[in-house]
């Protein structure tokens, strides 16, 4: 059981390039199990801790824990380096930090540059809630004359606008219908 970790980051790693699990005959092969025995023992802990699970077929899936990730104890400075990290962790899943409401979360992939003063660049990817209202200084997907765009819902007077975050853009005044796709709740982006 002392292997458990380094096991379950081996079929972490097979499922991130195969997008599925291995069969048990495979999990024997891929780690080193001599017996049929081992790999069922290794399978029964991971479903009791909610790593894997069984689909209606019977084959293995990933279980509610599987996509969990260390979170390090201590926090990292942009600064001063700080003390390193010690073998003590938390984890959580991406889902778990990003998405509170599944089925109203939706993943949009950012083009142009309207918002980097806001730290949103080309190509990131923005988690949006999916809902009709916001409030004045929330971050929007909104529809404008059937166009979607990002930026920061604010208010003049009366009106409803939307502020971008560069300089080299004007604020957007809508003059017909301004209608709420969603709000952002975060983002991420993938370094090259």
């Amino acid at each position: 059981m002392g292997n458990d970790v380094d096991y379950l980051a081996q079929l972490q790693d097979y499922y991130a390039e195969h997008r599925t699990l291995p069969s048990f005959a495979a999990i024997a092969q891929l780690l080193g199990f001599k017996s049929k025995n081992a790999v069922t023992a290794l399978v029964a802990r991971f479903k009791l801790q909610h790593y894997l699970d069984s689909a209606p077929d019977k084959r293995l899936k990933p279980g509610s824990r599987f996509f969990e990730r260390i979170i390090a104890e201590n926090s990292v400075r942009a600064g001063l380096p700080s003390e390193a990290v010690s073998d003590q962790h938390d984890t959580l899943t991406i889902d778990e930090f990003l998405v509170e409401r599944p089925s109203k979360t939706v993943l949009i992939t950012v083009k142009g540059d309207s918002m980097i003063d806001a730290g949103i660049l080309p190509d990131d990817i923005v988690i949006v809630e999916k809902r009709p209202f916001a409030n004045p200084g929330d971050m929007v997907i909104a529809i404008v004359d059937n166009e979607f765009t990002l930026k920061t819902l604010g208010k003049e007077g009366s009106n409803f606008v939307l502020y971008p975050a560069n300089k080299a853009y004007a604020t957007i005044r809508p003059q017909g219908q301004l209608e709420i796709f969603g709000v952002v709740v975060g983002q991420f982006r993938k370094y090259k």
